[in-house]
């Protein structure tokens, strides 16, 4: 096990660049024309929204804690950029990531239990779900991912970094949520894990914890501007400037203000991929937007066309 992401497999074997995903999927749907024509399917997004509901139901059935959903999520888009979904039967492949998830994190799960509640959950999506099948997907699964199963994750720079921001216990509740959400993006397969923390923790400084309707327009607007901030300070203290001359009164902001303006000097002190940064910002924004026309009935029945039209929920 590589004992840090710059080492792992991670990031050697499964860090894109947004090109570089967008040919594996195009070659992959060109492969499989006549399936893609055939069976049009929603949006990558809504289709990974689907995927973290029916996981995430099926996380709670077995008592799976988040770490090992998170690995099972990023089990999923690998095996997925590898292989055409309409070639499989999603529920089989998200019963077979959540158990061979489980492995990895440590927190096992009895195949025949995994089976059984994924039976019970998918009745008649998920015929094809016996021990042997599941069996004969995860060994599928381990050679499409070339056996590469340790996954780094954000949330360990996110507790670390908690008491150093001091962040509040909403503040770390929405990074944390911010985090979860990101998953149903293509941010795991672009960006390392202490990016998207630490987008998580500026989006819950500039957010009010429990505002409604949730991430806007607006939230990017702040968290755009607390990062130019970050970018126009980087050459004056590169040229030995600061700010020594300001008055007491300036010194005592408002807490959430002084919050932001801490966080803005540490990425200016930092080298962190600031530019990184904003592009997980508006992939988050972009995605919470599209969060709202996401229709469930739609997607399903799409999926479970293509599911049943080929067999795929037959033994």
């Amino acid at each position: 096990m590589a004992a840090n992401y710059w080492e792992s497999t991670q990031r050697r074997h499964w860090q894109f660049s947004k090109d570089e995903l967008a040919q594996m999927r195009e070659k992959l749907e060109e492969s499989e024309q006549s399936l893609v024509q055939m069976f049009p399917l929603p949006q990558l997004r809504h289709l990974s929204i689907y995927f973290n509901q029916q996981l995430g139901r099926l996380g709670k059935r077995l008592g799976v804690r988040q770490q090992a959903l998170a690995t099972a999520q990023i089990y999923l888009k690998r095996f997925y950029c590898k292989v055409e979904i309409r070639r499989t039967n999603p529920y089989l492949v998200i019963a077979t990531a959540l158990y061979l998830a489980c492995k990895m994190e440590e927190c096992p799960q009895h195949i025949r239990l995994v089976v059984s509640e994924a039976r019970s959950l998918w009745p008649v999506d998920s015929l094809t779900l016996d021990i042997s099948r599941l069996g004969e997907c995860e060994f599928f699964m381990i050679s499409e991912m070339h056996s590469h199963l340790i996954v780094h994750q954000p949330y360990r720079t996110l507790t670390s970094l908690q008491s150093d921001f001091s962040l509040s216990q909403d503040e770390a509740n929405l990074a944390l949520a911010i985090v979860n959400d990101h998953y149903m993006t293509d941010l795991p397969l672009l960006y390392p894990p202490h990016v998207i923390a630490l987008t998580a923790i500026l989006l819950a400084l500039v957010l009010r914890p429990n505002s409604p309707g949730g991430p806007t327009a607006n939230m990017a607007a702040a968290a755009t501007a607390a990062i130019a901030q970050a970018q126009a300070q980087a050459p004056a203290r590169a040229s030995g400037q600061n700010n020594s001359g300001v008055s007491d009164k300036e010194k005592q902001p408002e807490p959430r203000v002084s919050k932001v303006q801490r966080y803005a000097l540490f990425l200016t002190e930092s080298v962190v991929d600031i530019e990184g940064m904003v592009d997980c910002t508006q992939e988050l924004i972009s995605f919470y937007e599209c969060h709202e026309q996401y229709n469930d009935k739609i997607t399903r029945e799409q999926i479970n066309r293509f599911v049943k039209a080929r067999g795929l929920d037959k033994a």
